[in-house]
């Protein structure tokens, strides 16, 4: 079987209530070498600037930047969606921003942002449900699952707000159910040397 390096392109991230917890564990874990681009929904008032790349660019061996609309997608790098705006992926790669309405009461929405990338990257994404209060990304959780990609979800017992690991089993099995820890170091393989040296084998 493949590597998840050799087999990811893309991973996307959900996350409400406890997410900023969660996510200074994940991102952190994702090595220099990384080649899938990563994109973060941190559900977020929508009145304030994020911060999110002031915390977390410290602490990450990544580039790390706020989502622009249009921006081309390059790989090695982690995007967050910024507040009011639904994230999307579209074809080039890149990304799009959208006013579009609400979804569970949440502009960015995880459920717009894996619907779009399971239309984009299909089998070669990874989708990951973190901790939350409410139902988005069970739906989005969904989407990946249906395209081939490869699922993940926070462990409920490991999360500080369970609710949303939970809706997003609900919906259906995930390749993963582990703690945070666990889940950091799935997200630690993710390299491009991991990647050449799978590659080299299947090669020999």
């Amino acid at each position: 079987m493949d590597s998840l390096a050799q087999r990811v392109d893309a991973v996307v991230i959900g996350a409400s209530a406890g997410g900023i917890e969660a996510l200074s564990i994940l991102l952190p874990a994702l090595p220099p070498g990384l080649r899938a681009a990563v994109f973060v929904v941190q559900h977020l008032p929508r009145d304030r600037a994020s911060l999110l790349v002031d915390i977390f660019a410290p602490r990450c061996a990544v580039t790390l930047q706020e989502a622009q609309d249009k921006l081309p997608i390059e790989p090695g790098n982690v995007y967050f969606a910024p507040p009011d705006y639904h994230l999307l992926l579209d074809a080039g790669p890149q990304l799009a921003l959208s006013v579009d309405a609400p979804v569970h009461y949440s502009r960015p929405a995880i459920d717009v942002l894996f619907q779009s990338a399971a239309e984009l990257y299909g089998p070669r994404l990874l989708g990951i449900v973190l901790t939350g209060g409410n139902q988005d990304g069970a739906e989005g959780l969904a989407a990946v699952r249906a395209a081939g990609g490869l699922t993940a979800v926070q462990d409920p017992a490991d999360a500080q707000m369970p609710l949303m690991p939970e809706c997003a089993l609900a919906k259906g099995p995930a390749d993963f159910v582990l703690p945070l820890r666990a889940l950091a170091h799935l997200l630690g393989t993710l390299d491009a040397a991991s990647r050449q040296a799978t590659s080299a084998r299947s090669a020999a």
